[in-house]
């Protein structure tokens, strides 16, 4: 029985205006945050170039937004609080829009669900006031504004209690209307932006401030990225300008080495509305697949600027999704934008490596740094030290240092250019036979070997593979691998790709594989590893990625069978060979699963440490 079926048949009836007023708003208001949402998005609108924004008790029961804008004409009030009224679209063309606002559907549903008061005055004319009471509306009533619009809304659903218990911890709510500005400000740099938690009476405390930026469109954008992102961010981002069909990306991208463990720091923008869309999230996952591991998300702040007919934002009335007409176009722009951009960064890795390097020197006990006595010895205590060593110590006369001097020593390498002065440096020695400690011109650089060659090999097969295919060496005795009928069968699925990589297979029996060839660039290979790494790679990415993102997820892990391993001894010619080859090689800052491949300690950082500043 359809337990949704009425006992009895109720005639159709038409609701009251009220009714669909606090249905509608359901869609458009979901929480403070939608609210705050909306009309801070009319503020800017209006030509703000000033926007505070006060909340209290997280927006529940008052979120008052003020701007400088234009204001509106007192015999427009009632339309302003109408549905479906607006002054940003004329309704012919509903494609051609460049507002964030365009439905006419804040304000009604914000009046239908709490109590509105609306003032504003505009260029010409005095200010007016027009109250709404859940969905009741007052006389239009003179005020006292010298300029722009006040929104004030207070004990937002009254009128609707249940949605109340739906909404969270006002520490929650206040947290997600942070969020809801700082995209907001990062959308608009030449508006100023601050938030206000007045819980308390009076002036509150400013929990957010974003202050106009000025410059052209890289030194405005980087400006105000530093407001909202943090400093950290701009300094460990690599700049993206590209456009393809008349579709434009712009932003700025984290290195690989500066990623998070959410995805918390991913801000996408769509003429310049901020939007959370499924598309351009797994373009983002596409453009740093060779570069992270799974569980690691990049932080980005981008900007797609293209005409308004390409893409779709009524999709939802909250518009925080879009449809472009052209997907794969846009997709592809993505991905190849910032691939480019982070390959141009090179050898580069983020500072945040450094700085968590150098958090984990810390000096047993905070004390004032001491002046050691072989800084500054005078010529007696010296005299009394040579006498009271061993014999011969009293004949040196001559000046004498504890510090540590270099020996120069003999190179025999035909490049003109001082080891120290290269990015990486020399390098100097290597310690527990995987970390290359190498000098540069003003501190030290200490490299993973293993992480390192890693990435390099990768590059080289990806750059193999691309041009001809990587190169094979056959197997004097081929290697038998025995497994099970499925997983053999996976990979015969994929023979003809891996013979491209320069791995050939073929069947031996039932559950077994015969390896003939093997790549030649990973020298002496374990078959049976390398083809368990295979499946192993097959399970985690699954059937769902496209073909040529799971040739090079393989290919990263046949990478790891050709790399330098852990615990081997190196010569200093080999070492000094890993290091100019890193420079020269594109993404190198990290291996293929997103963790840094060397860390970056300056000389004034090291001295810090022991006390020498």
């Amino acid at each position: 029985m359809n337990s949704h079926a009425p006992k009895i048949r109720a005639s159709i009836q038409p609701l009251e205006e009220s009714a669909i007023n606090r249905i509608a708003a359901g869609e458009v208001v979901e929480r403070p945050a939608s609210a705050v949402k909306e009309l801070v998005e009319n503020a800017v609108d209006a030509g703000a170039t000033r926007v505070d924004v006060a909340i209290s008790d997280g927006g529940k029961t008052l979120i008052r937004v003020t701007d400088d804008g234009c204001g509106i004409p007192p015999d427009e009030l009632p339309l302003a609080i109408a549905r479906h009224a607006t002054s940003k679209i004329d309704g012919s063309d509903l494609l051609n829009i460049h507002s964030f606002g365009f439905r006419g559907e804040a304000l009604a549903s914000l009046g239908a669900v709490g109590r509105l008061t609306l003032t504003s005055r505009a260029d010409g004319h005095d200010a007016a006031e027009l109250s709404v009471t859940g969905g009741k509306i007052d006389p239009v009533k003179p005020a006292a504004l010298s300029r722009g619009t006040v929104v004030t809304l207070r004990n937002l659903f009254f009128a609707t209690p249940a949605r109340l218990k739906f909404l969270r911890s006002d520490r929650a709510e206040m947290q997600a209307i942070t969020d809801v500005i700082k995209r907001l400000a990062m959308a608009e740099p030449s508006v100023s932006f601050t938030l206000r938690d007045v819980s308390g009476g009076g002036e509150g405390r400013v929990i957010f401030r974003a202050d106009a930026v000025t410059g052209d469109l890289f030194d405005a954008l980087r400006g105000r990225l530093s407001q909202v992102m943090g400093r950290e961010f701009t300094d460990n981002a690599v700049p993206i300008d590209a456009d393809r069909e008349g579709i434009r990306l712009t932003g700025l991208a984290g290195l690989p080495t500066y990623s998070r463990g959410a995805a918390v720091a991913q801000f996408l923008f769509v003429n310049g509305r901020p939007v959370r869309d499924k598309l351009l999230i797994g373009a983002l996952r596409g453009a740093y697949a060779d570069f992270l591991s799974r569980d690691r998300h990049p932080a980005v702040a981008l900007f797609i600027d293209c005409d308004p007919h390409k893409v779709d934002v009524n999709v939802h009335p909250a518009k925080s999704e879009v449809r472009f007409r052209d997907p794969g176009l846009v997709r592809g722009l993505i991905v190849s934008a910032l691939r480019h951009a982070l390959a141009e960064a090179g050898h580069r890795a983020s500072t945040t490596v450094a700085g968590a390097t150098l958090g984990a020197m810390r000096p047993e006990q905070p004390h004032p740094p001491r002046v050691y006595q072989m800084d500054r010895p005078s010529f007696a205590a010296k005299q009394v030290a040579y006498t009271m060593q061993s014999p011969g110590f009293a004949d040196m006369q001559t000046t004498y240092s504890g510090r540590v001097v270099e020996v120069e020593e003999v190179s025999h390498e035909t490049d003109e250019t001082p080891r120290e002065h290269r990015p990486l440096g020399a390098a100097r020695g290597q310690v527990h036979e995987n970390y290359i400690i190498a000098q540069t011109e003003d501190g030290i650089v200490i490299v993973d070997q293993h992480a390192a060659h890693e990435r390099l090999v990768y590059e080289k097969l990806k750059t193999q593979m691309a041009e001809n295919g990587v190169p094979a060496q056959a197997l004097l005795i081929p290697d038998v691998v025995e497994m099970s009928d499925s997983d053999a069968a996976r990979l015969f699925d994929l023979s003809d790709d891996l013979a491209k990589m320069g791995l050939s297979i073929e069947p031996f029996g039932k559950g077994a594989v015969v390896v003939r060839e093997t790549p030649a660039i990973l020298g002496e290979v374990n078959s049976h590893a390398l083809l368990r790494d295979i499946l192993d790679e097959l399970d985690d990415q699954g059937e769902a990625r496209a073909v040529q993102d799971r040739i090079e997820a393989i290919l990263s892990r046949v990478a790891c069978h050709g790399s330098i391993r852990s615990g081997r001894q190196m010569r200093a010619e080999e070492m000094n060979a890993l290091l100019r080859e890193m420079e020269a090689t594109p993404y190198s800052g990290q291996c293929n699963h997103g963790r840094p491949t060397y860390v970056e300690l300056k000389l004034s950082d090291i001295e810090r440490l022991f006390g020498r500043t």
